[in-house]
């Protein structure tokens, strides 16, 4: 399968799934921008890619996903690198248990796992449509299960912490704004799905112990099995019209019940575009 003339973004792509997926890409000979949040990182991560692949249509750009400022600039940079896109993973995430704000006064795993792709994918909306038919792929969590939306403490400052909470909360966000994109894309040839990777080695969960850390990992996927899904959702002309579903190991699965929710998926939609001022 070949994906020589696409041109695809991928956010957190220097370590992990995020890699591990660019890499896939590059190896179909896809034009691959790599958005990575340092040069420290990226540019060990954008060499790889090239090396190992021998595809030089591989590019970095820098970008802090926990600053709305920042997720702007990237938008313009890449609009004024290229003229079309045609996928856009929303990769990247974080899982902190405790409560952390980003640069603009929002939960972290909140600001960066749901805010961020939202916000990305609203500012790159017309280049997708213009490059249609495109696909945007967001990589939620089975965590978004255990989330909650509770739109008097949206932000987590005052509930009591539940397993996987904030982390959860931010997943089922996802999943709302996911579906409503779906919804709004219709006809317009932009397709975009949800995929849960697995539960996979990689530097989420970078606050708890290094002993429960080690303990768990050993029953982790790969990065490379973690990315299959994302790669299957980005290429695959079996996938090429279906939108607005939820896929595990490239099969559609159901999501919960809450995230299905059109009522509470407008609200949240509503409440997102005035926090990142769109």
């Amino acid at each position: 399968m070949s994906m020589e003339g696409k041109i695809c973004m991928i956010t957190g792509a220097n370590s992990g799934i995020g890699k591990a997926t660019a890499m896939g890409l590059a190896e179909m000979n896809g034009t691959v921008v790599i958005v990575c949040r340092n040069k420290e990182r990226g540019e060990p991560a954008l060499k790889e890619i090239i090396e190992k692949t021998g595809n030089k249509n591989v590019d970095l750009l820098l970008c802090d996903l926990s600053s709305l400022d920042s997720i702007r600039n990237l938008a313009t940079k890449f609009k004024n690198k290229y003229q079309n896109l045609h996928v856009l993973i929303n990769n990247a995430g974080v899982m902190l248990s405790k409560r952390v704000s980003s640069v603009d006064g929002f939960e972290m795993n909140f600001a960066v796992n749901h805010l961020a792709p939202f916000l990305l994918t609203n500012l790159l909306l017309d280049t997708l449509k213009r490059s249609a038919p495109s696909r945007i792929i967001n990589v939620a969590s089975a965590a978004h299960k255990l989330g909650t939306i509770d739109f008097e403490d949206l932000q987590g400052e005052h509930k009591k912490r539940r397993f996987m909470g904030l982390y959860g909360d931010s997943k089922l966000a996802l999943m709302l704004t996911s579906y409503e994109f779906s919804r709004r894309l219709e006809g317009t040839g932009v397709t975009l799905n949800t995929v849960h990777p697995g539960v996979v080695n990689t530097n989420l969960g970078v606050d708890r112990s290094k002993p429960k850390k080690g303990i768990v990992r050993r029953f982790f996927k790969t990065a490379e099995k973690g990315a299959e899904t994302s790669i299957y959702l980005a290429s695959s002309p079996e996938v090429e019209a279906i939108t607005g579903k939820y896929f595990i190991n490239k099969q559609e699965q159901k999501s919960s019940k809450d995230s299905y929710n059109e009522t509470l998926a407008k609200k949240i939609w509503d409440i997102s575009i005035e926090m990142v001022g769109l």
